[in-house]
């Protein structure tokens, strides 16, 4: 699939060009981050409004997320084969279609469908965005353009909570639906004009459907052994974890006999490393949203308005750092990038175990904004790095996996950090839990932390040294 910019555009026009694309594509990752974050803030007001418990109101958020991971590979893939632009088009359609039905939704099982519905627009958007990037922007500025891409992703993490609690104190819980449908008609119009036009294929392969049923099957079965129970595992987490790993390999199997597979197994030679990476850290930086509520409430006795101020210090670090991270991309190259960005994390994960005892919330800020600001180093010189490797038209789904990886590390973290932090602190009732208790969560959880991050910086490593061998590998046949 190859993409049509309008012919003879001179070299600053083309460049303006470029500018309105990629405003576009932010714009569209900004909508499908901002669908994320919004909806958790409003689970106390939707289980008053339809007389339900947490743990059922908890699905509107489940529902996107499950919808994202179990579907966003294989839409990545679909828009190689289809058409990036009009698929694109078609999510940004279906997620603002969605929020109108998520706002008039009559019982909370519509909304649920809804969201569902909205997730899949999400993973459209999200997934053929950054595959966009490869083919617009020089290959020298693709560190920027991935560093815009992921402040913009930060900012509608970070704005979710804010101004869906401003909502909810004002018009009532639909306004957090209703915000996205100006929002999206102005993504649409913005990708309507400016995105370039998809080139027809001369034949276009066939689309995967047995292999898309097997992956969605697997991921389903992993996202919700994840979910169920929050952190408290029974029989039915146990079942649809050996699901998902018989899923696997029915995957496999499909996958090696397919004509036209959904994942080309040889690609993921080449980018296994970058994914593992960023399933490890995502699952880090999950640990800090889910422990980081109890552990200021406990410790320091703050208000639900206050940790929601202190919880947003990340996001808005990440957004601020996105943009330098992208120049520091280009300048200094993927993977030295990508190492100085875990190498930060280490440091960040393991101040955290030391610094909020001795010095107190400011010892607890301080780690959280070197955590977050060499994620976004991290994640932006990653994403370029796989997304370098890769052909033209693999490149959604690619892009597909990256999310994946990513969306797999958030839900894992969120069942595993969880759990670690209430078996630290020796126990479930952490709104009641004692100063101690938590200070000892904390310190386990984070230190579980760092030794994760040590993980993926060891990946990174050997990665770099396997690059290095095969590139040199040539230049000693030649000799």
């Amino acid at each position: 699939m190859e993409l049509i910019l309008k012919p003879g555009l001179s070299t600053p026009q083309r460049t303006a060009s470029a500018r309105r694309i990629l405003a576009s594509l932010s714009l569209a990752i900004l909508l499908s981050s901002l669908g994320t974050s919004i909806a958790n803030v409003g689970l106390p007001a939707l289980a008053q409004a339809f007389n339900a418990t947490f743990q059922q109101v908890q699905w509107v958020v489940i529902a996107y997320l499950l919808a994202m991971a179990t579907l966003i590979v294989s839409v990545g893939r679909l828009g190689d084969l289809t058409g990036r632009r009009r698929l694109l088009l078609a999510g940004i359609l279906l997620f603002t279609l969605a929020s109108i039905l998520c706002a008039i939704a009559p019982t909370l099982y519509w909304l649920i469908a809804a969201r569902a519905l909205q997730g899949l627009g999400a993973a459209m958007m999200m997934s053929l965005a950054m595959a966009f990037v490869g083919e617009v922007i020089p290959k020298e500025k693709t560190g920027s353009a991935m560093g815009l891409l992921g402040s913009m992703s930060a900012v509608g993490t970070a704005l979710g909570p804010s101004l869906g609690g401003v909502l909810i104190a004002g018009p009532g819980w639909q306004a957090i639906f209703l915000i996205n449908i100006p929002l999206g008609i102005l993504v649409f119009v913005l990708a309507q004009r400016y995105l370039p036009l998809d080139r027809p294929a001369a034949q276009r392969p066939r689309f995967d459907h047995l292999g898309t049923l097997s992956l969605a099957f697997t991921l389903a079965a992993y996202a919700l052994a994840m979910t169920i129970g929050r952190g408290h595992w029974g029989l039915l987490n146990v079942v649809l974890l050996l699901a998902a790993a018989c899923g696997i390999g029915l995957f496999v199997l499909v996958e090696k006999s397919a004509v036209s597979p959904l994942i080309r197994l040889d690609l993921l030679h080449n980018t296994a490393a970058g994914l593992a990476m960023s399933a490890l850290v995502a699952s880090v930086i999950m640990a800090t949203l889910v422990v980081g509520p109890f552990y200021l409430s406990r410790a320091f006795g703050l208000s639900a308005a206050h940790i929601g101020l202190v919880l947003s210090v990340g996001p808005v670090a990440a957004a601020l750092t996105g943009m330098p991270a992208g120049k520091i991309t280009d300048y200094l190259g993927a993977q030295a990038s990508t190492l100085i960005g875990l190498s930060g994390m280490v440091s960040g994960t393991f101040l955290l175990t030391l610094l909020p005892v001795s010095v107190g919330l400011a010892g607890y800020i301080a780690p959280m904004v070197i955590i977050t600001s060499c994620y976004a180093l991290f994640q932006t010189a990653n994403n370029t790095a796989v997304m370098d490797k890769i052909a033209s038209d693999q490149r959604g789904m690619i892009s597909g996996l990256l999310n994946l990886s990513r969306n797999l590390g958030l839900i894992t973290g969120a069942s595993l950090m969880g759990a670690v932090f209430a078996l630290a602190a020796g126990t479930n009732a952490l709104n009641t839990a004692t100063t101690e208790a938590v200070a000892q969560g904390l310190k386990i959880t984070f230190t579980l932390a760092s030794l994760l991050i040590v993980l993926a910086l060891a990946i990174a490593i050997k990665d770099k040294r396997s690059n290095r061998a095969a590139s040199a590998q040539p230049r000693t046949r030649a000799g």
